[in-house]
């Protein structure tokens, strides 16, 4: 006999639209965003009756759930493993991360994630998003005070654009596993880049490091007999 948890008929609601308690967003630390599925698809699953019904939502009910979201109050947050399949789920995921103005610590890993360069995050001192589709560095966010960023496992195929974070605070960079890494002289290029940098891939800065990047990388000359 299959047995309902207590739970059960919370499972697809927002932690909003559970009433009688005072939860705002900063006191979450691992939430999920997403939403729960349709209504056409919890009637094929025979689960219609999970579905909160739906009713018209006044002006100060909107206000008054954005205040208990509360996002911008975030300094520390993990939004790692959302499963973002659909594109109302993805919006709603940039939705939050626009509201995090204070965020100092943040962990995005492994969503899929192409492209967050409209995103501006001020205050973030430590970004990680592991395990991503990022091609390029100028598809992070904004991230003026960053100082440690790990970008291990997406597709980052070369070194260009990395410069932007020359002015930054930078002090820590994880590559590992992009197509960067196996570029020719890959540690003195992203040192000469980032003359801040004190460890790149958690190995910290070595002497061989320091040596300006070979100039016959960029330019080469042929003679013509």
């Amino acid at each position: 006999v299959f047995l309902k948890l207590p739970s059960d008929s919370f499972k697809y609601l927002g932690w909003c639209d559970i009433g009688e308690h005072g939860i705002q967003g900063n006191q979450l630390r691992c939430p999920r965003v997403r939403e729960g599925p349709s209504e056409e698809e919890l009637f094929f699953r025979k689960e219609e009756h999970t579905l909160k019904k739906r009713k018209q939502v006044t002006d100060t009910e909107k206000w008054e759930k954005r205040l208990q979201e509360n996002w911008e109050n975030c300094a520390e947050l993990n939004l790692s493993f959302q499963d973002l399949g659909d594109l109302y789920q993805v919006e709603n995921f940039k939705r939050i991360l626009r509201r995090l103005i204070r965020v100092e610590k943040l962990w995005l890993v492994d969503n899929s994630l192409t492209d967050l360069s409209a995103i501006r995050l001020p205050r973030c001192r430590e970004l990680n998003v592991n395990k991503n589709h990022f091609t390029s560095f100028k598809q992070l966010p904004k991230i003026p005070q960053i100082q440690h960023l790990s970008l291990a496992e997406n597709n980052i195929t070369t070194l260009s654009g990395i410069s932007a974070f020359r002015h930054t605070p930078l002090e820590t960079l994880i590559l590992k596993r992009n197509p960067c890494e196996f570029q020719e002289r890959y540690r003195q290029l992203v040192f000469s880049s980032l003359p801040n940098l004190k460890t790149l891939d958690g190995i910290p800065k070595l002497p061989e490091d320091c040596s300006p990047p070979d100039v016959r990388l960029f330019y080469r000359m042929c003679t013509i007999l």
